[in-house]
């Protein structure tokens, strides 16, 4: 049975000091319908959507968006306030930058319900705490009470949802909802958002690049490039047969595995690391928390081992100690047991004074190269920064050679001798995958034997993902380097390790070669981190 048209978008065109980025684009969602916009960064998705409530500032929109009988492109700001939350609400992709942290979660809850609805304190203060639980928050009287860097990524991403669903909105527009939230709550989101889709009857218009978060959730899909709408259909009509070039490469876009098998190991492993022990100190309730700390322990007695050229997949949920263990390994954090890097002691180093030398062979790559990358400086004071500080005998002019050489080895220029014109620019001025291409160039250019990838795609689209990776399984076959690769993304583990450790709580569940853990779990958290990547 066809349900009527909630949403009718016609010749939608948005533009930015008369540079159109968005060129006369046509769909519809009908009640009770969920539509995914798909595209990579830059395509216009999420300015599409964005516009159709005039929430992007500076931009020009024309053309029409019909609904309930209006033209939302037509009504006055007044009018549109009546419209924003009530009957189009929204969740933004990073609940940490949405969510004020000034306020409880609760307060920011109940504020939509008290001028939205007209309730009381009270009332709102229960109405809030009714729609945590209804999220599937734990305690949600007491959740109520955080403040958002309280909570975590899931949690914070729940009350996102919560405030949204205040008004009882006909069409919820998610903006890359679960971008940011690792692979198993990554489910949780989608379950919840399709029960409390059914439950209220609204529609939801998801924009993402993640497809297969669009097979599992979406009814039909409209893939946008470059401003334009190339394609739209039912799910499983468009992914059986796409029939745009571009649909066919975003489905081609999954990470490839393209490493070296079995290098002859060494002697001595790049990295080593027995009875490994990481804590915090954290506050005490009540008059003890006067007078000592409490201990956290975030990684419980890792035995983990990378042998020269092979690279270590570390895996698991937000709090499970992967990253501390990253940390650990880079020597920014204090840690009991043993911690070997290409054969020396890091507690050897430190007192012997040789942790500066240490450092020249292990470096890292970070999650984001945004906010990696200094804004002031130029591509030539990042990229050749470590020279700086590793090899301060070098002349200007060979220093700058170095580093042409180091940005035609990561790919951001066919020769040596083309990298002039890039020295002088800033981080700005390139793409999200120029950008990290940047971040391998800078930690390599000091020649290190193992490097540490924390999350170094997660921020990047599907195509660019799989040129960064492709770009780090080539410079490892080349250099024989060792990598310690933390991620939540099960498929960029199959693609990249030779050897995988799950982690959980702080505790090593499971480890053993990437094909045997990933094929043939033993534990049933590896289990389900696997199922929910399918």
């Amino acid at each position: 049975m066809n349900r009527p048209n909630l949403l009718e978008v016609r010749g939608l065109r948005v533009a930015f000091g008369g540079h159109e980025v968005v060129h006369g684009i046509d769909f519809h969602l009908r009640e009770g319908e969920k539509l995914a916009l798909v595209g990579e960064s830059g395509s216009g998705k999420s300015v599409s959507a964005l516009s159709l409530l005039r929430l992007v500032q500076g931009a020009q929109v024309a053309g029409q968006a019909m609904m309930g009988g209006r033209d939302l492109l037509a009504l006055s700001e007044r009018e549109l306030r009546g419209v924003r939350g009530d009957e189009i609400a929204i969740i933004f992709q990073e609940p940490m930058t949405a969510l004020n942290p000034l306020y409880t979660v609760g307060e920011q809850i109940v504020e939509v319900l008290q001028f939205k609805k007209g309730l009381t304190g009270g009332q709102a203060a229960e109405a809030a705490i009714e729609l945590l639980a209804a999220t599937g928050i734990p305690e949600p009287r007491r959740r109520a009470g955080a403040y958002p860097h309280q909570l975590s990524g899931g949690q914070r991403q729940r009350a996102m949802i919560a405030m949204a669903l205040a008004s009882r909105p006909r069409l919820l527009l998610a903006d890359e909802p679960t971008t940011a939230l690792d692979v198993s709550l990554r489910g949780q989101i989608l379950e919840l958002l399709s029960d409390l889709q059914r439950q209220h009857g609204m529609a939801v218009l998801l924009i993402t690049h993640d497809l297969p978060l669009v097979r599992r959730f979406a009814d039909r899909v409209a893939v946008m490039e470059r401003g334009q709408l190339v394609e739209q259909g039912q799910v499983d009509q468009v992914f059986r047969a796409p029939a745009h070039a571009y649909t066919r490469m975003l489905m081609a876009s999954r990470p490839e595995r393209q490493i070296v098998p079995m290098p002859t190991p060494d002697p001595e492993p790049c990295l080593r690391s027995e009875a490994l022990r990481v804590a915090y100190p954290v506050p005490l309730p009540g008059l003890r928390g006067w007078f000592r700390k409490g201990r956290f322990l975030a990684v419980k007695g890792a035995d983990l081992r990378i042998e020269a050229g092979r690279t270590l997949g570390v895996i698991g949920e937000s709090g499970s100690g992967k990253s501390t263990l990253a940390l650990a390994a880079l020597g920014l954090l204090p840690f009991e047991g043993r911690l070997q890097v290409c054969g020396t002691d890091w507690d050897e180093a430190r007192r012997d004074r040789q942790s500066r030398s240490l450092r020249q062979r292990i470096q890292v790559v970070f999650q984001d190269p945004f906010s990696s990358l200094s804004p002031r400086m130029t591509v030539e004071q990042i990229v050749g920064e470590g020279l700086l500080v590793h090899q301060p005998g070098l002349k200007p002019h060979e220093r700058r050679v170095r580093i042409e050489r180091a940005l035609a080895d990561v790919g951001l220029v066919q020769d040596p001798a083309q990298a002039g014109d890039w020295l002088q620019r800033y981080p700005h001025e390139f793409s999200g995958g120029q950008r990290q291409r940047l971040a391998i160039a800078r930690a390599l250019i000091v020649g290190p034997s193992l490097l540490v990838l924390d999350e170094p795609t997660s921020a990047l689209d599907v195509t660019v993902q799989k040129q960064v990776l492709s770009l780090l399984q080539r410079l490892q076959r080349e250099r024989r380097l060792s990598y310690l690769l933390i991620t939540h993304d099960v498929d960029v583990i199959r693609a990249m390790a030779h050897d995988v450790v799950v982690m959980k709580d702080g505790e090593v569940l499971e480890q053993g070669p990437c094909d045997q853990v990933l094929e043939r779990p033993s534990h049933a958290y590896t289990r389900k981190l696997v199922e929910a990547a399918a």
